[in-house]
């Protein structure tokens, strides 16, 4: 058997990284055709062109840092709201009449992504920290509060400190969504292995039980040792254990889950004759009824198929006696492939499936609708007390192929 271990890594913000990639180099460009359109009226144009060629060389260079939380670090973020800063303070430098007149910054718009990258990263309160330094540097840069001047650091605080919050939500939801993932994982890993248990290890201690009462003395003790590690095992399996939700050190990456996948073997493409695995179940007290032709399903929906069918006749031989007779019969059809297992035992109780699935007693509940229900099909049982029971399998041929 071969475990591999899948990696996957599930990142909500990573589009809103993007997003920011292609602001920063849209507003380098309208920042500059702001400043050329507007240029006349600058007393000393030279300081907003040495200061607009240092931000558009910062943004290109930088493009890979803002691409993802690992390179947005914070001494980039510290160093990347500096140059927005820087531009906001020199803007009356370059243009003495900038505080009389209501006129863009030199890092114009630009210096709303510096914001938005603290806002991605660390949330709504490294966003508010940042938009707050921007609202004094734009007082400072006015000289006095204006209409124009609250509006747009209102605008910038509220809109960074709702990215930085839905950014949380979304990282909090994906913590769950991956612990979701986890327990999934692990229930379905911890069936296969009780559907296997309970056809194998199970089976022979629920035999040795019952043999060692009937025959007494020691084999007593035996079978009663026996039945108390069936009662223990079956609980460990009905239980199990999950392992904790595994995310990655940095948070912004978003959560990892680490799913083990199990082959049974070789990677086969080729279908399977159905009809050959079941076959080695029949015998004196079994009599198997099948197609001319092969019945093709794809390997793992063969095997699940092939092994439900055990599980069945193992019911038949334990609850109606080594003396019953049963029936296997496989019937394909264009959109599905059904096999029926029915035996002339002296049939189940009403109710009796509930029960002994309340006792821990899976086998119905795992060997066979478990196997039925990872398939996509369904294993219906029919019973009449005094005639017998009837199990029929059925699974989807579209929804095997998919296995």
């Amino acid at each position: 058997m071969v475990k591999r271990e899948r990696v996957v890594r599930m990142s909500v913000e990573q589009p809103l990284w993007r997003a920011l990639t292609g602001y920063r180099v849209l507003t380098m460009v309208y920042a500059v055709l702001i400043f050329v359109t507007g240029r006349d009226r600058y007393e000393r144009p030279w300081i907003g062109v040495v200061y607009l060629a240092v931000m558009c060389v910062w943004t290109l260079a930088t493009l890979p840092r803002v691409a993802n939380a690992a390179g947005c670090t914070r001494r980039f973020l510290g160093a990347d709201l500096t140059v927005a800063l820087t531009g906001i303070l020199l803007t009356p430098l370059a243009d003495a009449h900038a505080q009389t007149i209501d006129g863009p910054t030199l890092p114009s718009i630009w210096t709303a992504g510096s914001v938005l990258a603290f806002a991605i990263k660390g949330g709504w309160r490294w966003a508010g920290f940042a938009s707050s330094l921007v609202a004094v540097a734009n007082i400072v840069e006015r000289g006095h509060p204006t209409r124009d001047t609250v509006h747009n650091v209102i605008l910038v605080w509220v809109a960074s400190i709702a990215i930085g919050y839905v950014v949380e939500v979304a990282r909090a939801s994906e913590r769950t969504l991956a612990r979701a993932l986890e327990i999934e994982a692990a229930t379905r890993e911890r069936e296969r292995l009780a559907r296997d248990i309970h056809d194998g290890v199970l089976q022979v201690l629920a035999m040795v039980q019952r043999r060692g009462t009937a025959l007494g003395g020691e084999a007593a003790e035996l079978g009663r040792m026996a039945g108390e590690q069936e009662v223990a095992l079956r609980t460990l399996v009905a239980g199990g254990l999950v392992r904790p939700s595994l995310v990655s050190e940095d948070e912004s990456e978003g959560a990892v889950v680490r799913v083990v996948e199990v082959d049974d073997g070789p990677d086969e493409s080729a279908p399977v004759d159905l009809r050959v695995l079941i076959a080695p179940r029949a015998g004196a007290r079994v009599t198997l009824s099948e197609p001319g032709a092969p019945v093709l399903l794809p390997p793992p929906a063969a095997r699940e198929l092939a092994a439900a069918v055990g599980a069945a006749l193992d019911n038949v031989r334990v609850h109606a006696g080594e003396g019953a007779h049963a029936w296997i019969l496989i019937e394909d059809w264009p959109d599905e492939v059904i096999v029926t297992v029915r035996d002339d035992g002296p049939g189940i109780p009403e109710g009796r499936l509930a029960q002994a699935e309340g006792e821990g007693r899976m086998g119905v509940a795992l060997s066979i609708r478990g196997r039925l229900r990872d398939l996509g099909g369904s294993a219906e049982v029919v019973s009449v007390p005094g005639q017998g029971t009837e199990v029929e399998l059925k699974v989807p041929r579209g929804k095997a192929e998919k296995q």
